[in-house]
């Protein structure tokens, strides 16, 4: 049986292109430029901040997010961002008696940002709300704790195989991928993706059908 559903937010409800354009014109590099080391960055396993380190070493990514805010370009994302299935898949959830969740790693403006755009969610919360950040375990009891329910009936929606699938699956939930973004595109294929994922999707709008086979199946 499946009670709650809980979507990470980067690449997953929220397009990070405009976000990620911004960090190139903060750094002074071209956008094309930014995205392809990017990329590369992700192929080779690597976390995404080392990206920064490219360009500008010894770079760091809280302090110059403040310096960002302080010139008047703080991080910011809006109903443009969201992709197009995010609302009518969420939507469609709560409609069928579940519990729906939002919580991925990010700041405590994200996590207000969100909230402002009044997502048809439950619960808003992010890795600053909780003082602790995936793939930590402490994140994922962290979800456990606030849903409604153990955490085999809980799905854990995500675009990564490191920071989303695997630790949600250790952590006792159920786990389905979402084949966009950088990540989903980079490791769509990996081998480890058949064990870490429950589901696979390109779009969000499959999973209410999804998880009604998954309820349907049990009873």
């Amino acid at each position: 049986m499946i009670e709650a559903v809980v979507f990470d937010v980067g690449e997953t409800l929220v397009d990070e292109t405009r976000e990620y354009g911004a960090w190139a014109d903060w750094l002074g590099v071209p956008r094309h430029t930014f995205s392809s080391v990017f990329g590369a960055v992700i192929a080779l396993g690597k976390d995404y901040r080392d990206v920064f380190q490219y360009f500008r070493p010894g770079f760091d990514l809280s302090t110059d997010r403040l310096r960002r805010a302080d010139a008047g370009l703080p991080e910011a994302f809006g109903e443009d961002d969201l992709y197009e299935d995010v609302r009518s898949s969420m939507s469609a959830l709560r409609d069928m008696g579940l519990w729906v969740g939002v919580a991925g790693n990010q700041t405590i403006r994200a996590g207000a940002i969100l909230r402002e755009l009044r997502l048809p969610a439950d619960m808003i919360a992010t890795s600053d709300d909780w003082g602790v950040s995936k793939p930590d375990h402490s994140f994922f009891r962290a979800v456990i704790d606030v849903a409604p329910c153990e955490p085999d009936r809980i799905v854990y929606v995500g675009d990564r195989l490191d920071y989303d699938l695997k630790p949600a699956k250790a952590a006792g939930m159920r786990t389905a991928f979402i084949r966009r973004g950088p990540w989903g595109y980079i490791w769509g294929h990996h081998p480890d993706m058949a064990s870490a994922a429950d589901w696979r999707m390109d779009s969000l709008n499959e999973l209410p059908g999804l998880v009604a086979a998954a309820i349907q199946s049990v009873r």
